[in-house]
């Protein structure tokens, strides 16, 4: 049998030791220690020496985990500048009119949440007062730092709005009541509260990535010198259950290996989610701990209040360390709602050196520490550590602040596991805060009741040092700011032009007729370098490697390496003020740049147009959730889904074949969806995206919005564009007449049937084949439509039906333009029957459509569109189906179809 105790076989064994005597001896000494001294002491020694080694600059595995103490000892905190009373008293008011707000508009049923920023008060005050650079600040001028608000939080931040007077009564009591006007948005909205959020952090876990990528594309802007904001600052506010959303942690590395020191995470650890702890059996502020060193992360943990303080000193055997790391944080929540008789059992009772301790302690002391004292809560130590956040060079920054959820709300809200969903205070339990807060608020103000909110008035002293703070920050935070800026000038027609002529007979993706395009536009000289490329690997398959070597890939190292490829054309080439940002296998990361580059224009007052390339199908459908915190933070830029539709990307398979992407967009409002056809259409989508978003915007027109073009990596010849009025208004529109049978060079006999034929994206290459076989074959006459957009038709009868019922006389632009059109309505996608069907019922004519309903599966395109029923020939048979209802055409022409095409 082994023996447990035998030294094992280790990895140094195999590295030559130059001195083994030396070796021995130093195991020897730990051995002695160990065996005089104990275990525990034999840690604390080795920990120190690890310490040493580390300060006098020898590279060592760092330890994943630290004791469950504060990381900054209380001799080592700086001391607080400012008035720490004043500070005090005004973080009383803001707790006070937090918890006011939710519960005055709990009589009307909205909700709210109060535990949270009663937890996270001092996290947000001291940064409010010490730390929050605003728009106006001279280190940061027009950007400032950017913070990311915990959500749940919400409430405390209007408390100190209406506190300086950005925000009044009427504000407050309009809380999560928006619809007629004036009101507050339940959470960090942008698109509803615009001068006051800049980010959405709600769902959560976007919050943490956003953050991480924001502070990596301010580094991306200073280094491509568009702008220096090397002094702006990111803070994440996050709570400790968030931390189990997956993207919350999926950026972590990044972060670290890109040194981004001007991120600062900070957790609030009240060791409590929505429905209980965090970590009922274990310790969620190890876990953190433990997974941010690992990733790379400056890791400052603040646990401790002043109070613990003296229980430290008198831990000399270091078992109160040890008692603490081993209780579970379900426990630790338990002790803050239990008297002192059960503590002193259950905690201290656990071995004789802390009952000893304990005999050392009084009974108020005890109840200080497990009740009251915690990190988050005192001034001091939150600055300490904020301090300690910015100074730290190299890497990123993650304060894990624990706290009690709930706390000064009293005995029934503190650690209460229901407290998420706890949303009013009764008067009795408002009056003990009061008292708790030392609040110069009467009995009488509370009138029939209701709560009164609490003001010391604006010239009093606690809101002119609140003001007089944050000027010397640089103003008002959090605040998002629309600057003044001049529209973009448009790029030269020219670069939209050339596709006017069409391919002739060369074959042409519509994929790689954008890439071009961009390739152009980023040359032009004003607007040219605010193109942010942004591709999640894969850029070759796009199209893209001709951009490596012009514009470069994005990297904070530049390119420390010859590239296997540096010999060819097109080789990989890095470079610190890269274009791209090539992210590697992340949609969510590459949603994330594009959300901090599309928004770029409010929060750095630079414009930048962001367009991201992607397989279609992971890009809706598997962050449709950042695409809404994209539409929320109103954002501009061009999203692209390439390889789109359900049968154009052969031998992928199920996941891959994208059938309802424009489904899903079509239920985000900011998201202009578009399914363009050929070439010339990418062009004047562009165009007219870039004139939209950027430039001269037309009255009443939303330049928030954002625009999603699906394109196909099929080649075919690229038509020149029809001449005539009315097509770039149609392509905008989403709707023209591509050609009539007769412009097509069919002419069937005289007074043959007719319908009408509409195509989107790659659909049309069928619809025209079915329109020739249907003149040459059947008979019939077909005009072919490019809808390039059904989403924007649909919407645009949304409008006109909107109108009527004001008493407007309106007609949808569907209807007017296929006004007087003879015959049926075809409408045919690479998507699902619901894309094209989105405008049935505002088609006068007969309507049907043909669509890839279904999985996707692998098979050639031919024998794909044949299994959906949307190829050519299947087109044909659907078109004499529909004239045969109506008496058109013989009712044995579509057996005889079917026969004939083999369906």
């Amino acid at each position: 049998m082994t023996d447990p105790h035998a030294i094992q076989p280790s990895a140094l064994d195999q590295l030559p030791d130059r001195d083994p005597e030396e070796t021995a001896e130093w195991q020897a000494s730990l051995d002695a220690v160990t065996k005089a001294a104990g275990p525990h002491r034999a840690a604390y020694l080795m920990r120190r020496t690890l310490e040493r080694a580390e300060g006098n600059g020898i590279t060592l595995p760092k330890l994943l985990e630290t004791d469950y103490v504060n990381t900054i000892p209380t001799a080592a905190e700086p001391s607080v500048p400012g008035d720490e009373e004043m500070e005090r008293k005004i973080t009383a008011w803001n707790r006070w009119n937090a918890a006011a707000m939710v519960t005055r508009g709990a009589k009307h049923g909205v909700g709210g949440h109060i535990a949270t920023f009663a937890s996270a008060a001092w996290l947000y005050e001291t940064g409010f007062n010490h730390f929050f650079k605003g728009k106006e600040s001279q280190e940061s001028p027009g950007s400032g730092d950017q913070l990311y608000i915990q959500g749940h939080a919400s409430p405390g931040i209007y408390a100190r709005a209406f506190l300086d007077g950005r925000l009044d009564e009427s504000h407050l009591d309009n809380f999560r009541r928006e619809s007629a006007g004036g009101g507050l948005p339940s959470y960090p909205h942008p698109r509803r509260l615009p001068w006051l959020w800049e980010f959405p952090t709600v769902s959560m876990g976007l919050g943490p990535l956003s953050a991480i990528y924001q502070a990596r594309f301010n580094r991306y802007l200073t280094n491509r010198a568009v702008k220096d904001v090397s002094a702006s600052h990111v803070w994440a506010f996050l709570g400790d259950g968030e931390m189990d959303e997956p993207e919350s942690t999926a950026a972590l590395a990044l972060a670290a290996r890109e040194e981004l020191d001007n991120l600062t995470f900070v957790i609030n650890c009240n060791l409590q989610r929505l429905d209980g702890p965090v970590r009922a059996n274990f310790k969620i502020v190890q876990e953190l701990e433990a997974q941010f060193r690992g990733a790379g992360w400056n890791v400052v943990k603040t646990l401790w209040g002043t109070a613990w303080d003296e229980l430290f000193q008198l831990d000399t055997t270091g078992a109160l360390v040890r008692r603490l790391r081993e209780v579970p944080d379900a426990q630790v929540q338990t002790y803050q709602t239990r008297d002192v008789a059960y503590i002193r059992q259950d905690f201290f009772g656990s071995e004789p050196a802390l009952v000893e301790l304990s005999k050392l302690l009084s009974d108020d002391k005890i109840l200080e520490c497990f009740h009251l004292s915690r990190g988050g809560h005192e001034a001091r130590k939150v600055y300490a550590a904020y301090k300690a956040a910015v100074e730290h060079k190299g890497a990123p920054t993650v304060i894990l602040a624990q706290t009690v959820k709930g706390h000064t709300l009293g005995e029934g809200f503190a650690s209460k596991n229901a407290n998420h969903q706890m949303k009013k205070l009764s008067v009795d339990e408002f009056k003990s805060m009061r008292d708790l807060l030392e609040l110069p608020i009467s009995d009488s103000q509370f009138v029939d009741g209701v709560v009164p909110y609490g003001h010391p008035g604006a010239d009093s002293p606690e809101v002119r040092y609140l003001q007089e703070r944050r000027a010397a920050l640089g103003g008002p935070a959090p605040a998002r700011r629309t600057h003044a800026l001049a529209p973009l000038p448009a790029p030269a027609d020219k670069a939209f032009a050339s596709f006017d002529k069409g391919s002739g007979s060369q074959n042409v993706a519509t994929t790689m007729a954008f890439v071009r395009l961009v390739k152009d536009l980023v040359r032009d000289k004003e607007t040219g370098k605010r193109w942010v490329p942004i591709v999640p690997d894969e850029a070759r398959t796009f199209g893209m490697e001709s951009l490596f070597p012009s514009l470069g890939i994005y990297s904070p190292k530049g390119q420390t390496y010859e590239p296997v490829d540096r010999d060819q054309l097109m080789y990989y080439k890095e470079a610190k003020n890269g274009q791209i940002l090539n992210e590697g296998i992340t949609e969510a990361g590459s949603m994330a740049d594009f959300i901090a580059a599309s928004t770029s224009y409010a929060t750095h007052g630079e414009a930048m147009i962001p367009f991201y390339i992607f397989y279609s199908m992971f890009g809706w459908q598997r962050t449709a959730d950042q695409m809404w915190q994209l539409g929320d933070q109103l954002g501009r830029g061009f999203l692209v889904g390439a390889t789109a539709g359900r049968t154009t990307l052969t031998g992928e398979g199920l996941q891959h074949a994208d059938g309802h992407s424009p489904v899903i967009a079509a239920t985000n409002p900011a998201a202009l969806s578009y399914d363009p056809a050929f070439a010339y259409e990418i062009a004047a989508i562009v165009k007219e995206g870039l004139r939209r978003m950027y430039g001269e915007a037309a009255p009443g027109e939303d330049q928030n919005v954002f625009y999603y073009l699906t394109v196909y990596n099929e080649p075919k010849p690229q038509p020149a564009k029809p001449s005539g009025e009315g097509v770039d208004e149609g392509i905008v529109k989403g709707l023209y007449r591509f050609n009539t049978a007769e412009s097509a060079g069919l002419s069937p006999v005289a007074n043959a049937p007719r319908i009408q034929l509409l195509g989107s994206g790659t659909a049309i290459h069928w619809v025209l084949k079915a329109q020739r076989l249907l003149a040459e074959e059947w008979g019939v006459s077909a005009d072919v439509w490019s809808a390039t957009s059904w989403t924007e038709l649909r919407r645009d009868a949304l409008e006109a039906d909107a109108a009527l019922l004001r008493g407007e006389e309106r007609l949808p632009y569907v209807r007017q333009t296929l006004q007087g059109a003879e015959g049926p309505v075809l409408a045919v996608s690479d998507y699902m029957r619901q894309v094209p069907d989105q405008i049935a019922q505002w088609v006068e004519q007969d309507y049907s459509s043909l669509g890839a309903d279904g999985f996707g599966l692998s098979d050639t395109r031919e024998a794909a569109r044949r299994h959906f029923g949307v190829d050519a020939e299947s087109v044909v048979v659907a078109a004499l189906a529909q004239l045969a209802r109506r008496g058109e055409v013989k009712a044995t022409a579509v057996k005889e179809a079917r026969e004939k095409y083999g369906l």
